[in-house]
């Protein structure tokens, strides 16, 4: 231990300044090191993320798509075909359509979510109301749309029932028209 009557000398400060400066450098060296690895796993979370969200989506689509002519079929809409994931692009917007149940006169939108909120259907009636401008194949058809599902959350389900779409709920096995035997759908 050193006493306190030694004498600080430059010499003496300038050593520690300079230890003092490496240990500084060596911890900066660590933060950066940490930041890097840090942004890696982010990285590296944002690719797992979206891929399982990719193919969760991919995932409820077909389980709807399954049993989607079937279900319209019990509801009086005689399915031919579905198509998967249509696009378009209308006033500056893209317009994505998850499922598409057609016949010679009718055709049902189905927008698929995992979770489905208020906004979703909100959403999905705007794009229905544009519908045959940003698919003009289909101008001489009558348009239903629908919701299918998951989870609602809000009361979403209830709220597109009254707005006049098809609610189907993804179950376990298979899928199921939530709406009740009287439902008239909207069309578009």
């Amino acid at each position: 231990m050193k006493s306190h009557s030694e004498k600080l000398t430059f010499e003496k400060v300038w050593k520690l300044f300079q230890e003092t400066d490496k240990k500084f450098q060596e911890t900066d060296k660590k933060f950066q090191e940490t930041d890097r690895k840090f942004k890696e796993t982010d990285k590296k979370l944002r690719q797992l993320e979206n891929l399982f969200v990719g193919q969760w989506g991919k995932l409820i689509e077909s389980l709807v798509e399954g049993n989607l002519a079937k279900l319209l079929r019990e509801r009086g809409i005689d399915v031919r075909g579905t198509r998967q994931r249509i696009k378009s692009w209308y006033d500056n917007k893209e317009i994505e359509i998850d499922l598409l149940a057609i016949n010679g006169k009718e055709v049902v939108a189905v927008e698929v979510k995992t979770t489905l909120r208020i906004e979703d259907v909100n959403d999905f009636i705007e794009d229905l109301k544009v519908f045959k401008k940003a698919f003009p194949e289909y101008k001489d058809k009558i348009i239903y749309g629908s919701v299918a599902f998951l989870t609602a959350n809000e009361g979403a389900d209830k709220y597109a029932y009254r707005k006049g779409l098809f609610v189907i709920k993804a179950t376990g096995e298979s899928t199921k028209i939530l709406n009740d035997k009287k439902f008239k759908p909207k069309s578009w």
